[in-house]
């Protein structure tokens, strides 16, 4: 994409085929999941690739390889905007299990309609960590730049977050890019518009719900 702090998955034909198998409204909800992780295990291989390198050289069997490492577990953590993120932790543990995890809670206030903290709890030391916040679905970007803000709040660096996502919407990229510009945004589909009712078109309609049953 021409924004350098905004990735999109290449758009393969598998990346194409998972989003038509979960888009799909009569989708069961077991092969709902496993595309749904399938996706986010992509993501997280991209957003490793964001991270900055580190020079290092091995002894193969036949001689020196000049390679790269990339930050440990103790130099990530992971924090799931709740609840629908949850189910992207579940992702990122099984690549990396003992990466630090914090949640943050957003509700919106119903009386002004604004996004609302209702709990955090975060790792120490987020000034000396790099941090993948996850949520699946950014529509209008409210709920992102909220747990965006605590997470400053409590010492992240902007230009060290990571926002993933599976689905987003052009105004919610747009609102992050305006109120955090160093933040990346790692997405496997941009879709246009958003509807009356503020979900994103075409979507998938209310993705923590498909995914946990609560639909």
């Amino acid at each position: 994409m021409a924004d350098s702090k905004v990735v999109l998955l290449q758009q393969t034909n598998l990346v194409r085929a998972l989003h038509t198998t979960f888009r799909d409204r009569h989708c069961p909800r077991q092969t709902f999941v496993t595309t749904s992780d399938r996706l986010v295990q992509l993501l997280i291989e991209e957003a490793f690739g964001l991270l900055p390198p580190t020079p290092i050289t091995v002894e193969t069997p036949c001689g020196p390889y000049e390679g790269v490492a990339l930050a440990t577990e103790n130099e990530l953590c992971a924090v799931s905007i709740l609840r629908a993120a949850d189910c992207m932790l579940g992702v990122m543990r099984s690549i990396m299990p003992g990466i630090p995890v914090g949640k943050i809670l957003i509700q919106r206030d119903e009386a002004t309609a604004l996004p609302q903290l209702m709990y955090s709890k975060l790792p120490p030391n987020l000034a000396q960590r790099h941090v993948l916040l996850f949520d699946p679905m950014l529509a209008t970007g409210g709920s992102a730049i909220a747990a965006i803000r605590v997470l400053i709040e409590q010492g992240a660096l902007e230009n060290q977050i990571l926002f993933i996502n599976i689905v987003c919407c052009q105004e919610g990229v747009t609102a992050i890019q305006a109120a955090y510009p160093l933040v990346w945004i790692v997405t496997s589909a941009i879709d246009p518009v958003l509807n009356d009712k503020k979900y994103i078109v075409p979507g998938l309609g209310d993705f923590g719900d498909r995914y946990f049953g609560t639909d």
